[in-house]
Formats: structure tokens, C-alpha cells, sequence
């Protein structure tokens, strides 16, 4: 069943028109658990997609196996996706940045609003993210330390590789999740793949993820797999690399492997004369789980991240 979460008239006869995918078992009398899967938050962020059809997919070939209530959002800013823009066209706005909205406010503002009190009072809310066109990223899921003693063991099922547990300093409070938190609606935000990209294995990956997530909660009786285990760091191990001069990042290391303190990450080069501008190299000692995939840089762009400690 599809339905209207919002929809708000545009110029020339046109709809903003935000939907989402109910799936209910036969005969389903509204006593079972509710997750909400949303992604298309950012209009060039497209891996969600890709899960949202897959949850979709086996859900429909083995619906006997729902015992709950499954919510699709694949797109929260369609206008994003449809003109594979980040933020909302006409309004440059990052819809990430509005919430929770206001009812009586612009029309983003109202839009936002109205995409909260939809997903209010959810068992558990997976936000899904795709980096952006500048960076690839491992599946993870983010946390601010202030509920992640809630959503931590909800993190560890979705069959992720890292949970990146941060601090309380470093959040947003006009994003999604924040306000979903706020309201005791349990939000955790998935990070994987690149913008404007499909990783089929990463969305593999997590769809398993989120059947085990289902079960775990009685959602889901089919057959999952067992997860795996996810490093869970906190914020104080992770060290930061960003770009000293302006020009071509090109990496010289393979993305989520170990790398050395001090050892070559890749170079800074200038196109017009010819020279290296920065050899970038590793503040700390682990696992490089961000590195960047757009080439070109400015003064202070993030390059990569690196997770400390020893990691297979």
C-alpha cells in the first residue's frame, strides 16, 4: 500500500509529494512492532534506494513471514533525487538542517514537520546516508553518545563493519535523527557507498542487516543471516585528515585497509605547474574507513579519516 506522507502544491500545477511503502501482514490488527526505513533525505545520495527495493523484494516473496509493520520512505526529498541535487532545488536548502520543521513555516519547514510526526512512535528508525560525491565510505552506523546506550544493540545487528559511536559536541540538532531521538523515536543513521552511486554489496549487506534488526524485534520470521560483529569506536580514537593546499587528491592506499603513523596516504598535485603541492600522510596508526573520492581540493577538505588501533 502506498501513501501521501505530505504533499504541497508548486508552481505551474505541480506537487511536491513525499510517499512511502506500508507492508502489513494479512489480516494485520496494528498490535505488532513498526520500523521505518528513509532515505533520499539528500537528492544525490542513491544506495538507500537500492535497499529500500531490495526490503521491498523479499519481503513480497515471502510475505508470509511479516509479523509486523514495515514503512518505506525512498525518497524524502524527491526534488533532490529527481534533479540530483543535493539539497531541495529552488529553496537551497540541505532538507538535513530543517528539522523538525514547522507546520506553519515555508514549505520545506512544513514538509519536514509533517515527516516527523509521520514517523512518530516507530520501534526504530533506520535512516539511511550515502556519504556524498566526495568521499566513499564503509557501512556504518553513527551514534551521539547521549542515546547510544539505546541504540547500540539495535547498531551491532545491522551487520555493519563500524559503529561510530561520537560526541555529544559534534551533533547537529536540525537533522532527522536528532529530532527523532529527541522524541523518544529510536533513529540510527547508516553511512555507506558514495554519492550519486550504487555499491550492490554494501546494499546487500545491510538489507541482511535490517532482517536480523526485524527479527530481532518479532517484525520478521524468515530465515536471516547471523551478523557480523562491527568495530564500535569512540569519537576520541578516529584522527582527521584534511588538505593543507588546493589542487588533485590523488590517493596512493586502497580504501578500509590498516595504514601506518606517518605513512603515505596520497598527494596533492598542481595541474598548471607541474609539482606535488602536499604528500598526505596518516596521523595515526589504524584503519582508513573514509577516503576521498572527489579529486579536486581546497585548502581544509576532508581526505580520509582513520580508526586507531589494529584491525583485520
Amino acid at each position: 500500500m502506498t501513501m501521501d506522507v505530505v504533499s504541497v502544491g508548486l508552481a505551474v500545477d505541480e506537487q511536491l509529494r513525499v510517499k512511502k511503502h506500508v507492508l502489513e501482514p494479512d489480516g494485520y490488527d496494528g498490535s505488532g512492532k513498526r520500523i521505518c526505513i528513509v532515505t533520499g533525505t539528500h537528492g544525490d545520495e542513491l544506495e538507500g534506494q537500492y535497499v529500500c527495493y531490495e526490503v521491498n523484494r523479499r519481503i513480497r516473496e515471502h510475505k508470509e513471514c511479516l509479523k509486523g509493520r514495515v514503512e518505506i520512505y525512498p525518497a524524502l526529498n524527491p526534488l533532490g533525487v529527481d534533479s540530483i541535487s543535493r539539497g531541495i532545488p529552488m529553496f537551497d536548502l540541505d532538507m538535513n538542517r530543517i528539522f523538525p520543521g514547522s507546520e506553519g513555516g515555508s514549505v520545506a519547514e512544513h514538509v519536514a514537520a509533517k515527516i516527523v510526526q509521520d514517523i512518530a512512535g516507530a520501534d526504530l528508525c533506520l535512516d539511511i546516508h550515502a556519504s556524498n560525491i566526495f568521499l566513499r565510505e564503509i557501512p556504518q552506523a553513527r551514534i551521539n553518545v547521549n542515546v547510544a546506550e539505546g541504540l547500540l544493540p539495535f547498531a551491532r545487528r545491522l551487520n555493519l563493519d563500524f559503529v561510530w559511536v561520537h560526541a555529544a559536541a559534534t551533533v547537529l540538532e536540525s537533522t532527522l535523527a536528532h529530532s527523532l531521538n529527541s522524541i523518544g523515536t529510536p533513529t540510527v543513521v547508516v553511512e555507506m557507498g558514495v554519492g550519486m552511486r550504487l555499491t550492490e554489496s554494501f546494499c546487500h549487506q545491510l538489507t541482511d542487516g535490517i532482517f536480523c534488526v526485524m527479527k530481532d524485534l518479532g517484525i520478521w520470521d524468515g530465515e536471516t543471516i547471523e551478523p557480523k560483529e562491527p568495530i564500535v569506536s569512540e569519537d576520541g580514537k578516529v584522527g582527521f585528515l584534511n588538505a593543507g593546499a588546493p589542487g588533485i587528491f590523488v590517493p596512493c592506499v586502497e580504501h578500509w585497509r590498516n595504514v601506518e603513523e606517518g605513512e603515505l596516504i596520497g598527494r596533492i598535485l598542481n595541474p598548471l605547474e607541474g609539482t606535488v603541492e602536499e604528500e598526505v600522510r596518516a596521523p595515526i596508526h589504524g584503519m582508513l574507513f573514509t577516503l576521498r573520492e572527489y579529486p579536486v581540493v581546497s585548502c581544509g577538505s576532508l581526505l580520509a579519516r582513520v580508526l586507531g588501533g589494529d584491525y583485520e
